[in-house]
């Protein structure tokens, strides 16, 4: 049967091991070593992140080439470091290095049926083919080829009914909804290589930054059953919708933060460090009162630029559903509040897709309090505290 499915309806102990954990984005690539402990929450022992080197012009080789030297930095500091040869090793994978989607698996017969972990597997495995086969269709001509790194079983309904032990049951109707991740096969061995020149390693666990997000979100605030997640990386915005606690669908658009970054250089004609250095000023009320006459009607055009493929974005999502008004946000800390205030303050979707206007709740480490400890004078990366609690609980 389907490993990650079968661990869903399992029980196991876990001692206390050392585990190391690569989070890959589109402006930065971190990495962590910590201790899984039976108590849930994991000792992050070492913490460090790196920049990937911004473009002037965003080129899918030298992007892959960029993000790929960062983490051979990250690799080679926590080998450096000393620390013990970690049992596991894990990567998280933020867009765009994985393509993840919500299904929903449905069977129906007029007679009773037991529900096997075989009928399961079977199940899990066509699903997962058909995703893999419409996708290659998008790609037929680049001659990629695509991996399946992850499988979630989100929910299990049999006749109608949820249930978290649904093996070996009596039934007319299943219904699960799943989540699946595949990554281009590419760019996986180039992360592999990567890290296996300095830990050697014959499996590297792969998931999503999006489950990972999701289940600690989902945890975290039990008693809101809708929401929306909203991860805003270098190069892409991911949106996910949860309705009922379930994860129901995803989306994302091609703009992140680097766009703002890019935009302002483009208009000031400056370059992509002093744009960020305007961009920070601004941010502070810092800027010179001539430069902020300057800087204020060009971030407000690339806010609504950037406002624009977010309501796109929601109005493919909703599908005649509305839309929950809290917003939980992962984003680096220096454009919470750029992108809290541009989301909270817009018109166009505040009561045409929601009851009411936006709740943006920027996910900060402050939110993570308690889930995680941690050595003395480690740095707190949200990034990296999602992922530890994430597989500490869930991927053993």
């Amino acid at each position: 049967m389907h490993e990650d499915f079968m661990r869903i309806f399992s029980d196991d102990k876990k001692k206390e091991e050392l585990m190391l954990v690569f989070d890959i984005g589109s402006s930065s690539v971190g990495g962590a070593l910590f201790l899984m402990q039976n108590s849930r929450v994991p000792k992050i022992i070492f913490s460090i992140r790196e920049s990937i080197t911004l473009q002037k012009d965003l080129n899918a080789d030298q992007f892959l080439s960029f993000t790929i030297k960062s983490l051979d930095i990250i690799v080679n500091k926590i080998y450096m470091a000393k620390l013990g040869a970690p049992k596991r090793i894990f990567c998280v994978l933020s867009s765009p290095w994985h393509v993840s989607q919500a299904r929903v698996i449905k069977l129906a017969k007029n007679t009773p049926f037991v529900f096997t972990s075989k009928l399961a597997d079977s199940l899990i495995q066509k699903e997962i083919s058909l995703f893999e086969e419409e996708h290659l269709t998008k790609y037929a001509n680049t001659g990629s080829s695509f991996r399946s790194i992850e499988f979630k079983n989100i929910k299990t309904m049999l006749n109608g009914y949820e249930t978290s032990q649904p093996l070996n049951q009596k039934v007319k109707e299943i219904e699960m909804t799943v989540f699946i991740s595949i990554s281009e096969e590419l760019v996986l061995k180039k992360i592999e290589e990567t890290i296996g020149q300095y830990f050697h390693f014959k499996e590297i666990k792969f998931s999503s930054f999006v489950i990972a997000s999701f289940t600690i979100v989902r945890d975290i605030y039990i008693n809101q059953e809708n929401f929306l997640l909203i991860e805003i990386g270098g190069e892409v915005t991911d949106i996910s919708m949860i309705k009922k606690n379930t994860l129901r669908e995803s989306s994302s658009f091609p703009l992140g933060r680097n766009f703002i970054i890019r935009g302002v250089s483009s208009i000031l004609r400056s370059s992509l460090d002093e744009a960020k250095s305007f961009i920070s000023l601004f941010q502070n009320g810092h800027t010179a009162l001539d430069m902020s006459k300057k800087l204020s009607p060009i971030i407000d055009k690339l806010k609504m630029e950037w406002l624009q493929k977010f309501q796109e974005s929601l109005a493919n999502l909703s599908n005649d559903i509305s839309i929950p008004e809290t917003i939980y946000m992962v984003v680096d800390k220096d454009l919470a509040g750029f992108f809290c205030e541009t989301i909270e303050n817009e018109q166009f979707n505040q009561y045409t897709l929601t009851e009411s206007k936006f709740k943006v709740v920027f996910l900060s480490v402050e939110v993570f309090h308690g889930m995680a400890t941690f050595e003395e004078n480690i740095v707190r990366d949200s990034g990296l505290i999602i992922d530890s609690i994430y597989i500490n609980r869930f991927l053993k």
